[in-house]
């Protein structure tokens, strides 16, 4: 009875099918699951029992619902033996064949053949599983979005397969990348700031981002003072009103000319210096240069290079505790 009965329900869809083909009727929906005393109300999904439970009355609406979670539990202070997980990592299409391997366990304690597949990898494979490691590492320790991740491993999935930089060590490259990364997606990072994350010197890592912009054929827009100083800013713990009035004062620097030869991060240190004199907020220059990554020698010569024309490098609709016209000097 109960074969017959699906049968009839089948061709009563199929018959309905060919009659909205024919009809150009609206064609046929599977209707929403949802209570029938109470049509707008939420559903709860309770995973224990695999049942869709009405928010207001608690009638089952649906049931065996499939649970898509692990199927164990980990705790922090338990020691597995091995990894319970029956399916491998998701599929990651920078890789060759999507990251869809054979992985070899341990069979009665005997690991000889795991061991011999962890020995002996796919050489590309091998390289760009290491590279998007380190990558992640340091994406981690500079808190960097996973979007910045996506276009570095892309990037050095580039310079990789074409082989632009032959005898430059993956480590040199994937910094360079990184800083690429950063700046094209409006989040940049000073070199020092990359080089504390990395293994390698600044240098190394300037001379492999000279190379793949030159390799790649893409430019990046010229960093300035005011991409840093919202950052720079909040470490410090200065006001909002101290950071707008410290990315005035480097703008207007730059403009004038007034620190000529320094890079940008020498003039958002003097900057930062300046705004925090005149507020109630002070910070040594010991404090700005731990921060910002520059010297103290560094930010007293830009200092004294604006202090001539501080009066001009403060906004006007900014008032603060202390006038322009009496800062300290240095």
């Amino acid at each position: 009875i109960n074969n017959s009965v699906h049968l009839k329900s089948f061709l009563d869809m199929a018959s309905q099918a060919r009659g909205t083909a024919a009809g150009a009727a609206k064609p046929y929906r599977f209707e929403q699951i949802k209570c029938r005393d109470h049509p707008n109300a939420d559903l709860i999904e309770d995973y224990r029992a695999g049942d869709v439970l009405c928010k207001d009355c608690g009638l089952v609406v649906g049931d065996r619902v499939v649970d898509v979670g692990s199927e164990w539990r980990t705790f922090s202070n338990e020691k597995a033996q091995g990894d319970p997980s029956r399916v491998g990592a998701a599929e990651n299409p920078l890789l060759n064949g999507h990251d869809l391997s054979t992985v070899i366990g341990t069979v009665r304690g005997d690991d000889s053949l795991r061991r011999l597949q962890n020995r002996n990898p796919s050489g590309p494979d091998r390289a760009l599983m290491s590279a998007f490691r380190e990558i992640s590492n340091m994406s981690e320790r500079l808190n960097l979005p996973h979007s910045i991740v996506d276009r570095c491993n892309v990037l050095f999935k580039q310079v990789h397969q074409e082989k632009h930089l032959k005898g430059r060590t993956n480590d040199a490259i994937a910094s360079a990348c990184l800083f690429i990364a950063c700046r094209q997606d409006n989040c940049p990072r000073t070199f020092k700031e990359i080089c504390a994350v990395s293994k390698v010197s600044k240098k190394e890592i300037g001379r492999c981002f000279k190379l793949i912009l030159r390799a790649l054929e893409t430019t990046v827009d010229p960093a300035g003072a005011g991409d840093f100083m919202a950052r720079f800013c909040c470490n410090l713990g200065l006001a909002l009103k101290v950071q707008r009035a410290a990315i005035h004062i480097a703008d207007k620097a730059n403009r004038l000319d007034l620190c000529p030869g320094k890079v940008y991060t020498s003039v958002a240190a003097a900057a930062i210096y300046m705004a925090s004199q005149a507020s109630d907020t002070r910070k040594t220059q010991k404090e700005v240069g731990d921060v910002v990554g520059v010297a103290d020698v560094t930010i007293r010569a830009a200092y004294r290079s604006m202090y001539p024309r501080r009066v001009e490098l403060f906004p006007e609709s900014v008032d603060f505790p202390t006038a322009p016209i009496n800062l300290p000097p240095i």
